[in-house]
């Protein structure tokens, strides 16, 4: 059974490896290569994930290919969406919150590695209806 501890320590692990990238990065790069660092420090890590996993679209009973993908999909737990923004808006929360709801997932870690401090104004932790039914 999953619980909400076990949840907790893997979110601490996903912001663990976004601190590190960031640290060794900065600020001011595309996306796709925060995307990449990502994926090798989930590797160094052990941190079980999926990349681009195409977000399925059921629409009035019928599932339509629009090639939606989140970033990422960890332990089939948490998506993780990064983003390299100015300004995180509410339609980033949004896409975060669509896919966790269409992947039946509880929880989600929105990143943005444009800041200068990743841990204080870079990350953002949702949860969903599917998180309740873990309680």
């Amino acid at each position: 059974m999953i619980t909400q501890s076990f949840l907790t320590d893997l979110t601490y692990k996903i912001n663990g490896a976004a601190i590190e990238v960031h640290k060794n990065l900065g600020p001011g790069l595309l996306e796709m290569v925060y995307h990449k660092c990502l994926i090798e420090e989930f590797t160094l890590r052990n941190i079980n994930f999926k990349s681009e996993v195409v977000v399925p679209i059921i629409y009035k009973g019928k599932s339509l290919n629009c090639d939606l993908r989140c970033d990422f999909l960890v332990e089939n737990l948490i998506v993780v969406e990064i983003k390299s923004v100015s300004t995180v808006s509410d339609i980033h929360r949004a896409q975060l919150l669509n896919y966790m709801n269409l992947l039946k997932v509880p929880k989600g870690i929105l990143l943005n590695f444009n800041v200068i401090n990743l841990y204080h104004e870079g990350q953002e932790t949702l949860v969903n209806k599917y998180y309740e039914m873990l309680m």
